[in-house]
């Protein structure tokens, strides 16, 4: 029996990057999805962007396995999107000067045509030094901070920003390295 063939349903190059460092064969379908969810519980708000990547693109698949992953950033409760422009990058970093946040991940792997899923979230803990406001100027002067959820990337430029860690480093890159292993092995797509 022949392993069934993996697609990534997603744009992000970092997704991309990681699934390759793991040598899954894959291929990517970017998603159209609408990432204005109306839903306040961060958790939920993860799963349902994750879900709805893969609906997006579950019709041109005719069999294997879909993975989609949203990554999001929470701080008082509220979900931090990706800054629009420079004002909003500088308010978002400022606001996590100095503070502790959650990266949540929601993961939804879904295989065709037998239309089983697994679901779930990783959550990793991460805390910023006291940034002054040069070293946020310089930051969002930058292109890294706006194609990332709480813009910042922890993989590059901003990881001088990190105080501390508690979870998955992955997931805060964009991609819950174990919990990925742990859905596809429920589909037989590793042994």
């Amino acid at each position: 029996m022949s392993k069934p063939r993996i697609y990534l349903a997603s744009k992000s190059p970092r997704r991309k990057m990681l699934l390759g460092q793991l040598r899954i064969r894959f291929q990517t379908i970017v998603p159209d999805v609408n990432e204005e969810i109306n839903e306040k519980n961060p958790d939920r708000f993860a799963i349902k962007l994750a879900q709805e990547k893969v609906r997006s693109v579950q019709t041109r698949i005719k069999q294997g396995v879909i993975i989609g992953v949203d990554t999001i950033v929470v701080i008082d409760n509220e979900i931090l999107g990706k800054p629009g422009s420079k004002k909003e990058a500088y308010q978002i970093i400022e606001r996590l000067s100095g503070r502790t946040h959650q990266v949540i991940s929601g993961l939804y792997i879904l295989s065709i045509p037998s239309r089983k899923y697994f679901k779930t979230i990783e959550k990793t803990i991460v805390r910023f030094y006291r940034l002054s406001r040069q070293d946020i100027i310089n930051y969002i002067n930058s292109d890294e901070p706006y194609d990332k959820a709480g813009g910042y990337g922890i993989q590059s430029k901003a990881g001088r920003f990190i105080e501390s860690i508690n979870g998955c480093y992955y997931n805060v890159v964009g991609l819950p390295i174990t919990r990925l292993l742990t859905g596809l092995k429920k589909f037989a797509v590793i042994i």
